[in-house]
C-alpha cells in the first residue's frame, strides 16, 4: 500500500473514530448537557458548542471518507 493512500486511511480512521466518541460522549453525557443548556445566561452557548464540534469532526471524516476512494468535488474555472 503506497504512503499516501496509508495515510489517508489512517486520518479517515481517526476521524471516524472520534467522529464515533463525540457520538458516545453525547449519548452518556446527554442529562448534564441538557441541564446546562436549560440555565440561561451564556449557557446557551453549550449546544452550539457541542454541534460545533460534530461538524468539524464528522465533516473532516466525511471528506477523508471520500477522498479515499478518489472521490472528489467537481472545479470550475471561473
Amino acid at each position: 500500500m503506497p504512503v499516501e493512500r496509508r495515510r489517508a486511511l489512517t486520518r479517515t480512521l481517526l476521524y471516524g473514530a472520534a467522529s464515533a466518541a463525540l457520538y458516545l460522549l453525547l449519548y452518556l453525557f446527554r442529562d448534564p448537557v441538557l441541564k446546562a443548556s436549560r440555565q440561561g445566561g451564556w449557557y446557551f452557548l453549550v449546544p452550539i458548542g457541542v454541534a460545533f464540534a460534530f461538524s468539524l469532526v464528522h465533516g473532516h471524516f466525511t471528506g477523508h471518507f471520500w477522498e479515499l476512494f478518489g472521490i472528489r468535488a467537481k472545479t470550475t474555472k471561473k
